[in-house]
């Protein structure tokens, strides 16, 4: 009786705490329990939190590593009362994604993403809707020239009109952000058919809202929303972040409604103009996966990944050139060779400069800027012995391909020569995987290594780039990236000397 009136001299609300917590205890131990003989390892996981407390929110990827080593190149984590099976090391990741293609080419549902996409668009829709959009997609970025001399020739232009910005400076020192703009507006000419001028107000716009965006994608706050989506009302982030992407959702419709004015026939000048004219197409259809959302969508999946990304590494190769001085000189001593004076290397001259093409993989290992999207099983899966309940959130680590011991001789060092054979022939690494693998690699990826190449070997024939006056390589800050969507650079600028 004296522990009944105990009990009741407390406020219900922490009596109703206490009852959660017991019963989520029991409830996460008798699963634990029920399941360990057929999920992979993994540690136990607590009451409410499951293993969160086990995790760095900044750097999930270093924290999955770790646990690896424990546990495994396949275990078992939760995130709060979410179940996920992480796969790490380059035969694992590469046994699920290209053997296991089809039962690990699914997407969660990530609360943040559900409610700014609805299931709709390229990354993160499933079955028939992103089967026959991604296939839209690929096929109609190649019409529009993704990976062929006309984007070589648009890329030139752009670096054009990069070199006149950089220019602007006379000599003073800069910050790495200003090369987003030319990596960006190539996403752009794809899209919406033109390049911006710099000083465009909708282009600058369009540049704050993907940072803010990118930025917010990665906070702590945000995850904790995706680990407990009923708990929104105590967040605010996930309601910032919804507010901007409209604000972007606004720009994207305008030129929808362009496009359908403009539109001409069959030939279309960009991406959207191609999706009006394909809903237009299907308008008759029993049914049409190209209505609005889906359009919109996807044309909002192509501004964010398809910008961020290439911006980002670009970034992070003048850093890296930066940092490493005698590479540099190395690459320019090289581009002398191939280039004839007056002129750009092409793409195709890649192939005569192995040094060159070396150090652009390497700078895409080091970085490891996409540590990984998660996945999902499409049916159950026995995998590796463990069996996989459909819908099992999966986490393939990139880092860890590109990190693993057993694949690269320095994995934690900038080291071109893991490109190189003892004769100086680059040699192409199967465990080299920034564009991930499987079904569900990435879209961009002709593009994004031809922007790569012609961005940084165009600006390396025109440039020096060094450190700040009163700044050393080794004062240069490689080693804690700012955690976003992507791991970014630390803010930092750059001093571009002309060169004779």
């Amino acid at each position: 009786m004296a522990l009944l009136n105990s009990l009741f001299a407390f406020p219900a609300s922490v009596i109703l705490l206490l009852f959660l917590l017991l019963f989520t205890s029991s409830y996460l131990l008798a699963l634990f329990r029920k399941s360990s003989l057929k999920l992979p390892p993994g540690p136990v996981p607590l009451p409410i939190i499951g293993n969160l407390h086990l995790l760095d929110f900044k750097r999930q990827d270093k924290s999955l590593l770790k646990l690896a080593k424990k546990y495994g190149p396949v275990f078992t984590l939760y995130f709060g009362f979410k179940k996920v099976v992480v796969l790490t090391g380059y035969e694992a990741v590469k046994d699920a994604l290209v053997n296991f293609t089809d039962e690990f080419v699914d997407r969660p549902s990530i609360p943040i993403f559900e409610q700014i996409q609805h299931g709709n668009g390229v990354f993160f829709s499933t079955g028939e809707l992103w089967r026959t959009t991604r296939r839209f997609t690929v096929s109609t970025m190649r019409n529009l020239g993704m990976g062929k001399k006309h984007m070589e020739e648009c890329i030139h232009e752009e670096l054009s009109f990069l070199i006149e910005n950089i220019n602007s400076f006379q000599g003073k020192p800069f910050d790495l952000r200003t090369f987003n703009a030319a990596a960006t507006n190539i996403t752009f000419v794809l899209l919406f058919g033109e390049r911006f001028e710099y000083s465009n107000p909708i282009f600058l716009t369009l540049l704050r809202l993907i940072d803010e965006v990118m930025c917010l994608l990665g906070s702590p706050a945000l995850h904790l929303f995706n680990f407990y989506p009923f708990l929104g009302f105590l967040f605010s982030v996930h309601k910032t972040l919804l507010r901007k992407i409209e604000e972007v959702r606004v720009i994207i419709r305008d030129y929808i409604k362009s496009s359908r004015q403009d539109l001409n026939g069959n030939s279309f000048r960009s991406y959207t103009e191609a999706l009006v004219f394909k809903q237009e197409q299907d308008m008759n259809k029993r049914q049409n996966l190209f209505h609005e959302d889906n359009l919109i969508a996807s044309i909002l999946d192509l501004v964010m990944a398809g910008t961020e990304t290439m911006a980002t590494t670009l970034q992070w190769a003048v850093l890296l050139a930066m940092r490493y001085p005698e590479m540099q000189k190395k690459v320019q001593d090289e581009l002398g060779r191939v280039v004839k004076p007056g002129h750009w290397a092409t793409y195709e001259d890649r192939r005569h400069m192995p040094f060159t093409n070396a150090v652009i993989h390497e700078v895409q290992r080091f970085i490891t800027l996409l540590p990984h999207v998660p996945r999902s099983t499409s049916v159950d899966t026995h995998f590796r012995g463990y069996f996989l309940p459909k819908g099992t959130m999966v986490i393939p680590s990139l880092t860890s391909v590109l990190l693993d011991q057993s694949q690269w001789e320095t994995p934690h060092e900038f080291n071109p020569n893991h490109f190189l054979d003892p004769s100086g022939n680059f040699v192409k690494k199967d465990a080299f995987v920034p564009y991930s693998l499987g079904r569900r690699n990435c879209i961009g990826e002709s593009l994004a290594k031809m922007e790569l190449f012609l961005f940084f070997t165009g600006l390396l024939q025109k440039f020096t780039f060094r450190p700040p006056p009163g700044l050393t390589e080794r004062d240069l800050d490689l080693n804690v990236p700012k955690t976003t969507f992507t791991l970014r650079p630390q803010p930092q600028q750059t001093w571009a000397i002309l060169r004779e």
